[in-house]
């Protein structure tokens, strides 16, 4: 395993608490019930820490340290609301981070770091391998214990971060339960996800009830819908069979959009968060804000931007050959991609490296291409520009044409008023246009939001991807893509090892494409990338075949087959740092089908923003 003495220099610096809020000392009420909160999480981690340690002696039962771990993460969740939207960096870092390695920044380089918090915990002592991992876990909850009691410490003495709105910590965690909860994201190894909801319910109801900030609004209705979701969960356990649709319909949206009655100050969120706050469905075009991904400012987008955007985007004179346009490879009939393994070059006859992902919705990103190369939408536009296999050209070139040109003068003075035609006016143009193909109008999106009915095959699809099949643990809900919740402000990658053909097809061997680990981010240089490609969205699936990077899948039944096989390491090829679980995920041929048929049920080319 790898060594945690990175950890220990991170501990001996002292932990950096962040927050995107001032300390304050918050209301009574509200200081009482968090504080009391936050003493009974470190009396449950000490209990944690003491077990961590009994069971590495052998006196207690792996299973006894499993209920000491659950009323820990318990306990927690009863407090997530407040700590990971207040703490976010924190919570994320130390608390419950994911159990995957993660990079640390330190100037232009950056320090590999091994996963730590309760997330990880939960995989490995709920593990068949836990008592041979138990000096890991002594470690590890070390870690955790050491982290939070300088963040309580610190609490203690400096008061706690208080926002200005307290409705929106409550809708987070709403978000966070249907997107990291009941899909398993947070609970690994034990699945414990209708448990864990349920104290984050109750968190939740206890804390209304507690704050005098409350007393302004009729909380009855709230608290009725928190009491069935209580309930619900209680009669509802099974994560295979527990119905992720019912429980949206009858208790999160209805939740979700009461809360958001409550909204009646400032955005805490603007700077930090891709979620729009005004939003009352997931499922509703209005969800994330494209403006909070690009450039371009809500109060310069209208409608003569957009049009100047598309004719940009469909003139071939811009390319140095004047034969390539950014529609040659997404072609708008095929959800902006073109159907090939590798998307053709400017030179006849050639590929570039990889193919063409769709358009749709791609402005809620925040890294774009396959190896995450690109920090904005401006930058996804300026590699192709440069690409001697793509435009070959420069903005110089392009502005000097554009200039010349009288069609696209006179857009230009219509769209931007006074503004000149320029590098930065150029790319706002196209990034309007690219923001304005929006597909949340699909059938699946529709019966969410109750406007119709799908079948029940794709029903049982659904909830087997937020489920079963492990799909919406890396194509979280509602965008399906990699765009993290729940504030939707950084994209992950995963390595999955994907073959170059279809698992039937012999040799099996992992494609030669790197990805991450070559994209010239020389902060991100390290192991931990080879072989990682960005997450992209499902949306659109049944139309943007072949799949993977490399268009090596043709069918969903083969991309499929190659999940339920656990990628790479689950058929033996040696691969370093699989993100995926190695496990065979035993899906059958009839839940394949529903899984597709849930799939079908995204599909949707008919609206743009406009």
């Amino acid at each position: 395993m790898r060594s945690y003495s990175l950890l220990i220099v991170v501990l001996l610096m002292g932990i950096a608490v962040m927050s995107f809020n001032s300390v304050d000392r918050g209301s009574e009420t509200e200081n009482t019930y968090i504080n009391q909160g936050l003493r009974n999480f470190k009396t449950q981690l000490e209990q944690l820490r003491s077990d961590a340690y009994l069971f590495r002696d052998e006196k207690i039962s792996s299973e006894q340290l499993q209920l000491s771990l659950r009323n820990s993460r318990n306990s927690y969740k009863e407090l997530e609301f407040y700590i990971a939207y207040h703490y976010p960096e924190f919570s994320k870092t130390h608390l419950n981070a994911a159990p995957l390695f993660r990079i640390e920044a330190a100037g232009t380089s950056a320090y590999t770091l091994p996963p730590e918090g309760l997330q990880v915990l939960d995989e490995l002592i709920f593990s068949e391998e836990a008592f041979e991992q138990r000096d890991k876990i002594v470690a590890i909850t070390d870690f955790l214990y050491n982290n939070y009691n300088k963040f309580y410490l610190s609490s203690v003495k400096n008061g706690l971060s208080k926002g200005n709105n307290k409705t929106l910590p409550l809708r987070i965690e709403l978000i966070r339960i249907y997107t990291l909860g009941v899909t398993g994201f947070d609970t690994p190894g034990s699945l414990n996800i209708a448990e864990e909801s349920s104290h984050a319910l109750s968190g939740m109801k206890n804390y209304i009830k507690s704050d005098d900030y409350f007393k302004n609004f009729n909380t009855d209705k709230a608290d009725q819908i928190l009491q069935n979701g209580i309930l619900y969960l209680a009669g509802n356990k099974n994560f295979e069979t527990f119905d992720r649709i019912e429980f949206y319909k009858k208790i999160i949206q209805p939740l979700y959009e009461e809360l958001g009655n409550w909204d009646g100050r400032s955005d805490d969120l603007k700077e930090f968060s891709g979620w729009n706050v005004s939003n009352k469905n997931f499922f509703s075009s209005d969800f994330l804000d494209p403006y909070f991904f690009t450039m371009l400012k809500a109060s310069e987008d209208n409608i003569d931007l957009q049009n100047l955007g598309k004719k940009i985007f469909y003139d071939e004179s811009l390319s140095a050959n004047g034969a390539m346009s950014c529609a040659s490879c997404h072609l708008p009939g095929n959800a902006f991609t073109d159907l090939k393994a590798k998307s053709l070059s400017n030179v006849e006859g050639k590929t570039v490296l990889r193919n063409s992902p769709s358009l749709y919705n791609a402005v809620f990103a925040k890294r774009f291409f396959y190896d995450m190369r690109a920090y904005y939408l401006e930058q996804q536009a300026e590699h192709v520009i440069y690409n001697a296999e793509e435009f070959n050209t420069s903005y110089e070139s392009i502005i000097k044409k554009l200039k010349k040109n009288p069609e696209y003068k006179s857009a230009f003075k219509k769209a931007f008023k006074d503004s000149e035609i320029s590098k930065l006016s150029f790319s706002k143009a196209l990034s309007s246009y690219v923001a304005s193909l929006y597909s949340f109008e699909s059938d699946f999106d529709r019966f969410m939001r109750n406007e119709k009915e799908i079948s029940d095959e794709a029903k049982k699809g659904f909830n087997l991807f937020m489920g079963k099949a492990n799909c919406a643990t890396c194509h979280f809900a509602p965008h399906f893509s990699g765009l993290v919740p729940p504030f939707y402000n950084e994209n992950e990658s995963e390595v999955l090892g994907v073959t170059k053909n279809p698992l039937q097809v012999a040799p099996r061997e992992i494609d030669s494409d790197k990805g991450r680990l070559d994209n010239r981010v020389e902060k991100e240089k390290s192991w931990i990338y080879e072989n990682s490609f960005k997450t992209m969205t499902v949306r659109n699936i049944a139309l943007t075949k072949p799949y993977f990077h490399n268009g090596a899948f043709n069918t969903l039944e083969e991309v499929l087959e190659f999940y339920n096989e656990g990628g790479a390491e689950g058929i033996q090829l040696k691969i370093s740092n699989q993100t995926l679980p190695p496990d065979k995920l035993n899906l059958t041929k009839t839940e394949i089908q529903q899984i597709i048929a849930f799939l079908h049920s995204l599909t949707d080319i008919s609206k743009t923003k406009n």
